[in-house]
């Protein structure tokens, strides 16, 4: 495996059992060996990339897969955190919604979203979406190692 396809620690901050069980599938489909961690709300997204209570020890991501709707805190809060903290602010976050609202797009770009990505609702389109996802952040771009 070359330097482009190494794997990646992938963080996905979904709250809807459904969408995780189906980006599990296309991440493993994938066969690229890249890490999926899950969280299911805003808090524990933070918890996870602060280290805290019980993911203390958890790795920082290399990239995170970010829902809007979202209990606790909501995406648009968490992504704000991201990228105002100097340590977490590298870390591509691609906004993976069910919102097509123009001002939801506008505000994610606003606070420095990567992309923004509506999730189909059709399942072999949204397995196809998150590949795509996946393969561009694996096998195109080049992100930084912390």
């Amino acid at each position: 495996m070359n330097a482009a396809t190494k794997p990646i620690e992938v963080l996905l901050v979904e709250d809807d059992p459904g969408d995780e069980l189906m980006t599990r599938e296309a991440f493993e489909d994938n066969r690229i060996g890249n890490t999926l961690h899950v969280v299911r709300d805003g808090e524990e997204a933070l918890d996870f990339l602060y280290r805290q209570g019980e993911h203390t020890g958890a790795p920082r991501p290399d990239l995170i897969l970010l829902d809007l709707n979202l209990p606790k805190y909501d995406g648009r809060q968490v992504l704000e955190r991201i990228k105002a903290d100097a340590d977490l602010t590298h870390i591509p976050v691609v906004v993976l919604t069910t919102s097509a609202a123009e001002e939801d797009i506008l505000r994610s770009y606003q606070l420095h979203a990567s992309a923004y990505v509506t999730k189909p609702v059709d399942l072999e389109q949204f397995i196809a979406a998150i590949r795509k996802i996946d393969d561009f952040f694996v096998t195109v771009v080049r992100l930084p190692r912390a």
